[in-house]
């Protein structure tokens, strides 16, 4: 996928940068693989804002993915590459030789027309999913599972992967694109290849009104609040707050550790890069 300009006809298109989608489907995703998506607002179940900064935006239907990957040892043929507005990644129909359809996370490099597989143990080709003890060391892949049968939880956004760059009897060790070395059981299943779509971090959206699009809204700096909204709040003209950066909660925002499951600590080898 490449970058796309545009020539400034108008004050938004000035700055605006996007990715080229022109190769993908342009027709409406597979209705039977599709549910509808209620809107929440950042609210809960009681109404309450629990989540600043979000509402409005496009509507959506949501597309079923198969994490999973659940039809084992069944040939499937890729149909079309989609757009995704649930996703940063772009998604692949498949059809497997049953006549079943899925949509999966689209790797980089997989095509309309090649073969995919899940299988305990297959050929390394993109877009193939098998378990990590039946790949060889140094392998990129993505929709990592965490636990085995669960589905994939980890580098499933765009342009993310995994390095398999170790493994024994019972865990294998992946370092992830953060940085971060962790122990999964080798039993657990991924994806040869990296998430496609990698170009979607240089986008430059051009306009306020293109980001309420997507469900975001403005942000306002607490140093321009009330000392009742936040605690950088109030004080005579543009004063600095007199105190270090802190959240509207109060919690530091000089990378203080909010991390709360040592359960899962002996499984990290590696933090991330900070």
């Amino acid at each position: 996928m490449a970058l796309k300009t545009f020539k400034p006809i108008t004050s938004a298109q000035r700055g605006l940068v996007l990715v080229d989608n022109s190769s993908l489907h342009k027709g409406k995703p597979l209705k039977k693989l599709t549910k509808g998506l209620n809107k929440s607002g950042g609210r809960n179940n009681y109404g309450h804002l629990t989540a600043r900064r979000k509402g409005g935006g496009h509507k959506r239907k949501y597309r079923i993915i198969d994490f999973k990957r659940s039809i084992i040892d069944v040939p499937a043929v890729v149909e079309r590459i989609e757009y995704d507005p649930n996703r940063s990644a772009h998604i692949a129909l498949i059809k497997y030789k049953d006549g079943d359809h899925s949509y999966i996370i689209c790797p980089q490099k997989l095509k309309k027309g090649d073969e995919v597989i899940s299988s305990k143990k297959t050929e390394l080709n993109v877009g193939n999913c098998l378990e990590l003890r039946n790949m060889p060391t140094d392998t990129l892949i993505h929709n990592i599972e965490l636990k085995p049968g669960k589905g994939a939880q980890l580098c499933r956004s765009a342009g993310t992967y995994g390095q398999l760059i170790g493994k024994d009897s019972e865990y294998a060790q992946i370092k992830l694109s953060s940085g971060e070395i962790r122990l999964v059981r080798v039993e657990c299943r991924a994806t040869i290849g990296m998430v496609s779509n990698p170009d979607k971090k240089n986008i430059k959206l051009g306009k306020a009104g293109r980001k309420r699009w997507l469900g975001i809204r403005p942000v306002v700096r607490g140093v321009a609040m009330n000392p009742v909204d936040h605690p950088h709040g109030g004080g005579e003209g543009r004063t600095s707050g007199g105190r270090n950066p802190v959240s509207r909660k109060g919690i530091s925002a000089k990378g203080k550790k909010t991390r709360n499951n040592k359960r899962t600590d002996k499984l990290i080898l590696k933090r991330r890069k900070r």
